[in-house]
């Protein structure tokens, strides 16, 4: 009777957000458009081909406010074909589990799994029993599940650690490579991002043919404070909601996730550098990755000529890369796509109650328009 409880109150807390975040908009879809680049089909990670999430929204009584976002490279068994991959810290107050072995060889064996800080090591758990009860994977005996984190402590019961291994299966199971549920979703559902109720967001980038004709796609997990500016305009100045505003409380330290695909043919060493440029997007949205900030990039390339075999049969392996030289329009693609992937996450955000009480509001879209037709940072509807 209380695990049939349980399912009820979980479904109606799911379905109450996903009513509320219907009512919401994305922030190209108010006009909002930084950069130069053309997105995808879905404006999102997922228009990397292959690429798929899921996620587990955890709502349960008055204290309960957390979850699970799963990020696929592709949709065979990614612990017997690896991708290329690497991560940069921007800073590293944060419990990621296994962007050591990441650094070290350079590649990815697990799906990438975002969560709450306490249950990353519950996630990796589950991480780690997907992988052993795929079949092909019968004798491996070495698993290093990746796992980022952001703290949702203030809204959730974060020493319940609620998130568990079955969760971690469900959202792997429901991933899909269409559209991506944003705001308080999954990882998303009790974090709080300059100011105001932060969340998943996601969007991506696609170049022109005579540049490659590669697509980006990223997907962030908010809960980081400092000066929020959307394309421009001082939005937390001009709200006063922003870090050190006179007699304003306000929480500067959090994290932030930065999830960085591509389908270009870009080595370990050049993913490094593109997930070094997520940084710089990171501070046009107005956060200074504050002391108690765990700030981290991961990026990896889905192209099927840079898979790593589990066994590899021969002793060298031939391979394509980008050259250093065409570099600078995927780096440009990633600062648009970081970007604007921080805005949908408030944006599509939405008021949400936690534990003790405690009320996180979303971004007030109409007065953030009027700031941003004050500033001429948006375009005209």
């Amino acid at each position: 009777m209380k695990k049939h409880l349980y399912i009820l109150i979980v479904l109606i807390g799911a379905l109450s957000i996903a009513q509320a975040q219907n009512q919401r908009q994305r922030a190209r879809d108010l006009g909002i458009e930084p950069g130069i680049l053309t997105p995808g089909k879905y404006n999102a990670i997922t228009d990397v081909q292959g690429v798929s999430v899921g996620q587990k929204t955890l709502i349960v009584g008055d204290s309960i406010r957390t979850g699970v976002t799963v990020i696929l490279p592709h949709q065979g068994n990614i612990f017997q074909e690896k991708v290329p991959a690497a991560v940069f810290v921007g800073n590293g107050f944060g419990k990621a589990l296994g962007f050591t072995q990441i650094e070290e060889l350079g590649n990815i064996e697990t799906p990438i799994t975002l969560t709450n800080t306490l249950n990353a090591f519950l996630v990796a758990n589950g991480l780690v029993d997907y992988t052993l009860s795929i079949p092909e994977n019968k004798k491996i005996r070495s698993v290093n599940p990746v796992v980022g984190e952001t703290n949702d402590g203030w809204l959730n019961d974060i020493r319940g650690r609620h998130v568990k291994g079955q969760h971690v299966f469900e959202a792997i199971q429901t991933a899909s490579t269409g559209k991506v549920a944003e705001g308080n979703v999954g990882a998303g559902t009790g974090t709080r991002a300059l100011g105001f109720k932060g969340g998943i967001g996601t969007s991506s980038r696609v170049l022109p043919k005579e540049k490659g004709g590669y697509t980006v796609g990223v997907l962030v997990q908010t809960n980081f404070g400092g000066i929020l500016t959307i394309n421009g305009a001082p939005v937390g100045k001009e709200l006063n909601n922003y870090y050190m505003a006179n007699d304003v409380p306000y929480v500067v330290d959090g994290s932030c996730m930065i999830v960085i695909a591509t389908d270009a043919p870009v080595s370990a060493r050049n993913l490094k550098r593109l997930a070094k440029r997520s940084f710089l997007a990171f501070g046009k949205v107005g956060s200074f990755s504050s002391n108690g900030s765990g700030d981290y990039s991961i990026a990896f390339s889905t192209h099927p000529q840079l898979r790593i075999p589990y066994s590899a049969k021969e002793r060298e392996k031939a391979t394509i890369e980008v050259a250093n030289d065409y570099m600078s329009p995927l780096f440009l693609a990633t600062l648009e796509a970081t970007e604007e992937a921080i805005y949908n996450s408030l944006f599509m955000a939405t008021d949400i109650t936690g534990q003790k009480g405690r009320t996180m509001k979303a971004l007030p879209v109409k007065e953030t328009l009027k700031i941003m037709d004050k500033y001429n940072a948006r375009k005209k509807q």
